[in-house]
């Protein structure tokens, strides 16, 4: 059949085609600078498939793909996926380039903000100035202090003994699944306070999946107005939340308690200039605080407690440890004692060694770059993977065994500086 001018579907397939014609000479104008002008560029790694480029072998296996990129190209290397350049940083050396920027020039709101803003809101963390978003970390950073880390240790230690009392002795359980729901009930409590944790029910805790949901390479890459079903539960689960959110923000600031949580802290903060916080900016700031410690914690515990279930001997050695840390009988954990389990401290670090919850962190070329004798040009992604960092076997002995003795060392890396960046460098 003829399409009509105009139709949606004639639109889209103009859309597909311009697009696609667009990477495809955007790719060809890349290799023709690469290879005229007299500045050196990374290795380009090509690819026959335009636009799309290298996205359909990275989406598949990322690991493999850069561990074999290092191997054939070195340290710093560029390829295309969807239109787009990535310059990847890899090791220690290469990867200070991006962890030493300043970010007006490697800039991080252009590439986290269309993933962030759906699930946070406007008004908080990359979707506004980089020097606003520092200022509100900085409020949230005042909230979690040693002293509030030792009140939460009784309050972790109580939700999961309740959680866990309806496992009974024996069965099989979905461990990640199990992890995640716990840490959204431990979260809850230590960083909204106890109004947010008592209305946190099955549904609640589904609108905090259905949000959490909106992290996936689609809404990266996608525009987020796409009908996509993913999208449409992140959109109505970030109203439900914030709806939730706000009652309980309005009733606290009418009451004349005050509660040691971050839920005050936000309430008594201001900006520099004296302006406080809106009740939209708490509540965006709380759904982030919550979704990015749920996330990463759900993730490396389910791995720490992979890599010490399929070991006896550890499982035995860290069980002894609780036991003369904290006495036989195990009575309630304080925080003193948490920091003397040094194997479960190092079976930790390993743990985010092997597995860190950030496989990649990016940001926007805004100005030139030059790294390792190349230059990198404004408007390439330039990234450093932690994953394959911590897997290089130029920096570590072993690479891809789980030793948690290897921090017994000094210097389990050969002191290299970022060699090992589980949550980046900060």
């Amino acid at each position: 059949e003829r399409v009509a001018v105009g139709t949606p579907l004639s639109l889209l397939l103009a859309a597909s085609a311009f697009a696609l014609s667009l990477g495809y000479l955007f790719q060809l104008g890349y290799r023709r600078h690469a290879g005229s002008d007299q500045r050196k560029y990374p290795p380009y790694i090509s690819s026959s498939i335009p636009f799309l480029g290298h996205a359909i072998a990275f989406g598949k296996s990322p690991i493999e793909f850069l561990e074999n990129a290092y191997d054939k190209y070195g340290p710093v290397f560029s390829f295309t996926m969807v239109g787009k350049t990535f310059t990847y940083l890899l090791g220690s050396d290469a990867a200070a380039l991006l962890f030493n920027s300043k970010n007006e020039d490697l800039n991080a709101e252009d590439v986290y903000s269309r993933l962030t803003t759906p699930v946070f809101g406007k008004g908080v963390a990359y979707d506004v100035p980089n020097m606003v978003f520092l200022e509100q970390k900085k409020m949230l950073k005042t909230g979690l202090n040693i002293a509030q880390f030792k009140q939460h240790v009784s309050v972790i230690e109580e939700e999961t003994k309740e959680y866990f009392k309806a496992w009974g002795e024996s069965g099989e359980k979905n461990l990640f699944e199990a992890l995640s729901e716990l840490i959204i009930l431990t979260a809850s409590h230590c960083l909204h306070g106890k109004e947010i944790r008592s209305l946190l029910n099955a549904k609640v805790a589904q609108l905090y999946a259905d949000l959490d949901g909106g992290f996936t390479h689609a809404a990266w890459l996608l525009p987020g107005w796409l009908p996509l079903p993913s999208f449409r539960r992140r959109d109505r689960a970030h109203r439900e939340i914030k709806n939730i959110f706000y009652k309980v923000i309005q009733k606290r600031r009418k009451s004349e308690e005050k509660e040691a949580d971050m839920l005050q802290t936000l309430l008594d903060a201001s900006y520099k200039d004296g302006r406080p916080l809106t009740d939209d900016e708490i509540a965006g700031m709380l759904i982030g605080l919550l979704l990015a410690g749920q996330h990463t914690s759900s993730t490396t515990s389910t791995w720490l407690g992979f890599f010490i279930a399929r070991d006896k001997s550890i499982q035995k050695q860290c069980y002894a440890e609780q036991k003369a840390v904290c006495g036989d009988d195990l009575p309630p954990l304080t925080y003193d004692q948490l920091k003397d389990l040094s194997l479960l401290d190092h079976c930790l670090k390993e743990t985010l060694r092997l597995r860190p919850p950030i496989m990649t962190i990016m940001r926007m070329a805004k100005t030139p770059q030059t790294v390792a004798g190349y230059n990198i040009p404004p408007g390439h992604q330039v990234c450093v993977s932690p994953t394959v960092n911590h897997r290089l076997r130029d920096s570590w002995k072993d690479a891809l065994d789980f030793k948690p003795d290897r921090y017994l060392q000094d210097n389990p890396a050969a002191g290299e500086k970022f060699a090992y960046v589980p949550f980046g460098a900060g």
